[in-house]
């Protein structure tokens, strides 16, 4: 993650399901599902703007320490998380085992 991102507070909206990240006026998310102890991740959204500033890479780290965080595990349904996992294989610690793609992390 970017140093400029380390210090900027991940949102867990949980009103609209996403979790959030602010950077320069614009909003990155990632929409999310709860199942018990598991949290699926569907999908992530960067707004041009932010396109290229590593804010949604920031999100999706941040959004993996919290779950890792709060005792829970992901289910990476979303492609962009999947492939930020499958990049950073230490990552594959908080993916749930039961999660259908497991082994193709």
């Amino acid at each position: 993650m970017k140093p400029e991102f380390e210090i900027i507070p991940l949102v867990n909206n949980e009103e609209k399901r996403r979790f959030e990240l602010a950077y320069n006026g614009h909003t990155a998310f990632i929409n999310y599902g709860v199942y018990g102890d598991k949290i699926a991740l569907v999908h992530t959204e960067a707004p041009k703007e932010l396109q290229g500033t590593g804010a949604a890479q920031a999100l999706v780290e941040k959004t993996l320490m919290y779950i890792e965080e709060n005792n829970q595990t992901v289910l990476p349904y979303c492609p962009y998380v999947f492939g930020f996992i499958k990049k950073n294989p230490e990552w594959k610690r908080v993916v749930n085992e039961r999660f259908m793609g497991f082994d193709q992390l």
